[in-house]
């Protein structure tokens, strides 16, 4: 039985609700919303985030209307941030289809976003679901000064250790520790277990963008590292190790390919192999491998249980997928 599959047998008739119900949330008031809207609902991904959500609020309380509520508004709050980063990297495909950028235009991707966002707060606000409302508004914060961070460093490509988890942290992690902490909130109303939960989903999703860093050095289907990340100067876990520890000319060399040689395939492959060579890849599994021991450490306070068990699964699966 697939890890999806399971975690549905602990979460599935919270999860057909919720799909009614984030349907529902998300109608717009003009037919070219609708339609965009109805395209967004068809094509969303394996609603990991709501997974989240109800797994923490069921591992630490009783699931109730504000749980759902919750669910809604982090997969409001994520499907806004895509349609938004979609237009900001300039994507024409999502999941395997069109990006609403490629089939609506950017201005109408950006105002469908901020419809999106604008009607989580709403949703929040009009049943004074303040708590949650400040744990979402926080990641959204922190998302933003995240990719800003980014932006700001990889000019330089001499990223320390400290700023890259600073950077993913705020950048991925955010959400993910929103999903927990609020899912755990609307369950017990209790600020303590919110913040248990908002660490747990912290360390979960600095492992899961470790994870994401590590798939530009594994082989794509046609056997080659993808180096995706390489391409767009983007400063992950494996690389900073590498500058860290090569000697002067090495360094400069990796970063005068990533700067000037970026669209060379060979020379792309250069930098993977010093990567490879230099045990980076072998360091940042460690690292996720460290976090995602902390998680689960944080998890093993709560009884075992068919959800706690689910929850280690969705743990398990978002860290040791292979796409």
């Amino acid at each position: 039985m697939d890890a999806i599959h399971s975690i549905k047998q602990v979460i599935g008739d919270e999860l057909a609700i919720f799909e009614k119900k984030f349907t529902e949330s998300v109608k717009g008031s003009n037919p070219l919303l609708d339609r965009i809207l109805r395209f967004i609902i068809r094509r969303k991904g394996k609603q990991m985030r709501p997974m989240f959500v109800f797994l923490a609020a069921k591992i630490s309380g009783e699931i109730n209307e504000p749980v759902f509520r919750a669910a809604s508004l982090i997969e409001l709050l994520h499907t806004a941030t895509l349609v938004h980063d979609d237009v900001v990297d300039n994507s024409m495909i999502r999941r395997n289809f069109f990006s609403i950028n490629a089939l609506w235009k950017n201005k109408i991707a950006v105002l469908v976003g901020d419809y999106m966002l604008s009607k989580g707060l709403l949703l929040a606000l009009e049943h004074d679901d303040y708590r949650i409302l400040k744990i979402t508004s926080r990641a959204v914060k922190e998302m933003s000064e995240g990719e800003l961070l980014q932006m700001e460093k990889a000019r330089k490509l001499d990223i320390k250790e400290e700023i890259y988890f600073e950077i993913i942290r705020a950048k991925t992690a955010s959400l993910l520790s929103a999903a927990c902490s609020a899912g755990a909130y609307a369950a017990t109303n209790d600020e303590e277990v919110a913040e248990h939960f908002r660490l747990f989903g912290e360390k979960v999703g600095i492992a899961f963008q470790i994870k994401d860093d590590l798939f530009d050095y594994s082989s794509d289907n046609i056997g080659k590292p993808t180096g995706i990340d390489i391409k767009e100067k983007k400063m992950t876990l494996p690389l900073i190790y590498t500058l860290q520890h090569a000697d002067a000319k090495v360094k400069r060399n990796i970063i005068y390919i990533i700067k000037n040689q970026n669209t060379n395939r060979q020379k792309v492959n250069e930098v993977i192999e010093y990567v490879k060579s230099s045990g980076g890849i072998e360091y940042a599994q460690r690292k996720m491998e460290e976090y995602k021991k902390d998680a689960m450490q944080m998890l093993y306070k709560y009884p075992e249980t068919p959800q706690r068990r689910a929850m280690e699964e969705l743990v398990n699966y978002v860290i040791g997928r292979q796409y």
